[in-house]
């Protein structure tokens, strides 16, 4: 195994490894142990830094991949994009909707509901890809 190749796959395994930590046992812990109002802050002050991991690890292994697999590089960059648009753009706008939520605002709440659905999906998505590259690896 090559350099680039050892790079990629420890990137994506820490990217994946990562992700999936997270989603399993840290966020449904996070509900569970604390009460709503700081589970609710505590998810705000973790999400930067995780997504902040996700662009980190996928372009590190995009930019390993791209001599090796196209395609696969093409996969970490998309995941690396989207982590990027997730922290800075509906991140943001999740937090405001669940503030003017918590402030009695009934639009704010639906709207809320559907961002914050987007954003899991939109994880779940770049868990599965990143997923798929790296079964690459062994397969």
């Amino acid at each position: 195994m090559t350099i680039l190749a050892t790079l990629a796959l420890f990137a994506s395994a820490l990217l994946f490894g990562g992700m999936a930590f997270f989603a399993a046992l840290i966020a449904p812990m996070i509900f569970k142990a604390l009460p709503a109002e700081m589970a609710s802050r505590f998810v705000r002050a973790v999400f930067p830094p995780y997504y902040l991991w996700i662009l980190a690890t996928s372009s590190a292994a995009a930019v390993a991949l791209f001599p090796l697999s196209k395609p696969d590089a093409g996969m970490m960059a998309a995941i690396a994009g989207l982590a990027f648009w997730l922290r800075q753009v509906l991140m943001p706008r999740i937090n405001a909707l669940s503030d003017a939520a918590k402030a009695g605002d009934a639009d704010a709440g639906r709207a809320f509901d559907r961002a914050h659905k987007l954003s899991v999906i939109a994880n779940l998505l770049q868990l599965v890809v990143a997923g798929v590259v790296l079964a690459g690896f062994v397969l």
